[in-house]
């Protein structure tokens, strides 16, 4: 091999678009930018500008408001905690609490804590000790055998 044979892989390269080259080229005259004026200009942002008229978004009334401190928890329904003891993940005779469901990835983050859910059938005696749950979902699992420590 020499120097003066080497070659680079054929359509390696990409030729860049050259613009601003006669009408002919079909990239000519406005180069690709259009016409003249705001949007032939670099830095211009136009999203909700309406040509003079008041955007949409500041004739529609504003409704409710997001506290900025609520409480999110991570929620669990009876029928992912019956599929998680069928499957071996939790085991049912001890206490179950957020650590271990997060541990055994029945939950993927824990937020403020962990909250029931009546969704599904529960139908293994599990001694849970959560952050909170629905009434339906406390008295399913009580009637399975089981029960529930509410944490403050």
């Amino acid at each position: 091999m020499q120097l003066n044979t080497i070659r680079d892989n054929p359509h390696a390269h990409k030729k860049r678009r050259r613009v601003g080259r006669g009408i002919g080229s079909g990239r000519g005259k406005t180069a690709g930018r259009g016409g003249k004026g705001q949007t032939a200009r670099s830095g211009v942002s136009l999203n909700g500008f309406e040509g003079g008229q008041m955007p949409l978004y500041r004739r529609l009334p504003k409704r409710g408001f997001t506290p900025y401190n609520r409480s999110r928890y991570a929620e669990v329904s009876l029928g992912v905690l019956q599929r998680a003891v069928e499957e071996h993940k939790i085991d049912p005779q001890q206490t179950i609490t957020g650590e271990i469901l997060k541990k055994t990835g029945v939950v993927s983050r824990l937020f403020q804590g962990v909250r029931l859910l009546n969704n599904g059938t529960l139908k293994t005696a599990l001694t849970l000790q959560i952050r909170g749950g629905s009434k339906s979902a406390i008295a399913a699992v009580e009637a399975a055998g089981g029960s529930v420590n509410l944490l403050p």
